[in-house]
């Protein structure tokens, strides 16, 4: 898997240096703190000026002192504030690109996009700004693609356990439907129709008892006949 390295460039390592005025002190402490890459203490010292005398300028360094210290989101704000208070163009592409950077190291390749786009509107010869543009650019296309490609998965997902949810309750269906009557088979039907035939031994031996019952029919009806009835003599 390929990895993409990519570098932004920083328009301003060393922060604006500032004309005398009463916050011009903590300016400097400021400045001198950002060369010695003690960006928390720079921070401090902006803060001290810009409290004093808000100034463009003291805005836009105190966005490079939070910047890195990867504060990103924060500062941002600043950034973004340079760029709507600063009437020369100069300073306010200077904040547009820096507010790129920052869209850029959260990921917000969009908002990165249109910060490059201002900031080469205000100077559209900045080389640093359009190589960033471009970086920008494609890695917003990749977000893009990452993005539909976990969009399409999860409607497959989706789909998927709806087709397996209509199969079960299609199958639920099924399993409460009574079952057929069951049916005999032709040998249990032609014996329930008609009887087996006897075998010549099974018929000699069934005749032979219904002789003997005769017989003892007979018997009984000869014996009844002949006995007789005691007669009373009425005198």
């Amino acid at each position: 898997m390929l990895s993409v390295r990519f570098f932004l460039i920083w328009l301003l390592f060393v922060p604006v240096c500032l004309m005398a005025q009463p916050a011009h002190s903590w300016l400097r402490k400021g400045d001198s703190a950002y060369g010695r890459k003690n960006f928390s203490k720079a921070e401090d010292s902006y803060r001290r000026a810009l409290e004093k005398k808000r100034t463009n300028e003291g805005t836009f360094n105190l966005g490079n002192a939070i910047y890195r210290q990867e504060r990103y989101d924060e500062s941002a704000k600043h950034f973004e504030a340079t760029a709507e208070a600063a009437t020369g163009n100069q300073l306010k592409a200077k904040a547009f690109h820096n507010l790129g950077n920052a869209h850029f190291l959260n990921k917000e390749y969009g908002k990165s996009v249109e910060a490059y786009k201002k900031s080469l509107r205000l100077n559209p010869t900045d080389f640093d700004t359009k190589k960033n543009l471009a970086m920008a650019l494609q890695q917003m296309k990749l977000q893009q693609q990452q993005q539909q490609n976990q969009q399409n998965q999860q409607n497959q997902q989706q789909k998927d356990q709806q087709n397996q949810q209509h199969k079960d309750q299609q199958q639920n269906q099924q399993d409460q439907q009574p079952g057929q009557p069951q049916t005999p088979n032709q040998k249990q039907q032609k014996n329930q129709e008609q009887p087996e035939d006897l075998s010549k031994e099974e018929a000699r031996q069934l005749l032979q008892i219904m002789d003997q019952e005769e017989q003892k029919v007979q018997q009984n009806l000869r014996k009844g006949q002949t006995r007789e009835k005691k007669v009373t003599k009425d005198w």
